[in-house]
């Protein structure tokens, strides 16, 4: 009498992963008509507004060295929506899945990293159509050091990713966390130098901004497209990284604390 083949707990898992990546890809790019157009236009909204903002206030250009403010603008924005979408997205993640959570082998964590994936390639794929946009208007936006931008790229997604997991547990348990870390979006963009930089900030001021670890990622990831750019003073591939495992393993030990709680309804 044959028997089944048993499957490894990673064949496990990577069958999950692809079932619930294709699943959320799915719903991403076809069941919202305008999930493509919002993405695209929003960061477009933005710029024409700060753009249009700064031609009443010169000077701008002047605080950042190396580096033209719109390409400088474009590339920080892109890498803090890859944020952004950390920490907003991750929030609906495991309620979305609640379903699936009568198979055992679906885990709360599962639809959040898948999540994550998703919205880092989607990312990615705009981050690329500006690029090329802003070649063909002439910007000079691609990148210098193409290994230091995906190494910056790539750092700014695994923050997303740590982000994403400790705050998808801690919304879950206590939801009205979620209102106030979306009011938080706004206030977030400013202090981690997206649209302004923080170079002609007092040293008194700037000591405290650079505890932010998103600051060094948006820094990483423009002196990967600017050669000569002067990031921020304190900028520490080593700061960034020391959160980016942190965040990462605190979420995946509270994902495995409360894994209970969260399949609860």
């Amino acid at each position: 009498m044959s028997t089944m083949p048993t499957r490894t707990p990673w064949q496990v898992t990577r069958s999950v992963w692809f079932a619930m990546f294709m699943r959320e890809a799915v719903s991403r790019t076809m069941a919202d008509r305008m999930g493509w157009f919002w993405m695209i236009f929003e960061p477009v909204a933005v710029i024409s507004i700060i753009v249009l903002i700064r031609t009443q206030l010169r000077g701008t250009s002047q605080l950042i060295t190396n580096a033209d403010f719109i390409p400088w603008m474009i590339i920080g924005m892109m890498g803090f929506f890859l944020i952004r979408e950390g920490l907003s997205r991750s929030q609906g993640a495991i309620n979305s899945a609640q379903a699936l959570f009568a198979y055992r082998q679906v885990q709360p964590v599962d639809p959040v990293m898948v999540r994550i994936c998703v919205d880092g390639m989607l990312r990615t794929v705009v981050f690329v159509l500006f690029v090329a946009g802003g070649m063909l208007l002439g910007l000079h936006i691609f990148p210098d050091n193409v290994l230091l931008g995906l190494l910056g790229w790539a750092s700014l997604l695994a923050l997303a990713l740590g982000f994403a997991l400790v705050i998808s547990v801690i919304v879950k348990l206590i939801p009205e966390t979620g209102k106030i870390i979306n009011m938080l979006s706004l206030p977030l963009m400013i202090i981690s130098g997206v649209i302004l930089p923080l170079n002609s900030l007092p040293h008194s001021i700037l000591e405290y901004l650079m505890l932010n670890p998103i600051v060094h990622g948006l820094e990483l990831l423009r002196a990967g497209f600017f050669e000569h750019y002067h990031m921020v003073p304190g900028t520490s591939p080593l700061y960034l990284w020391l959160w980016i495992l942190g965040l990462n393993a605190a979420g995946l030990l509270m994902h495995l604390r409360y894994k209970e709680r969260l399949k609860a309804k």
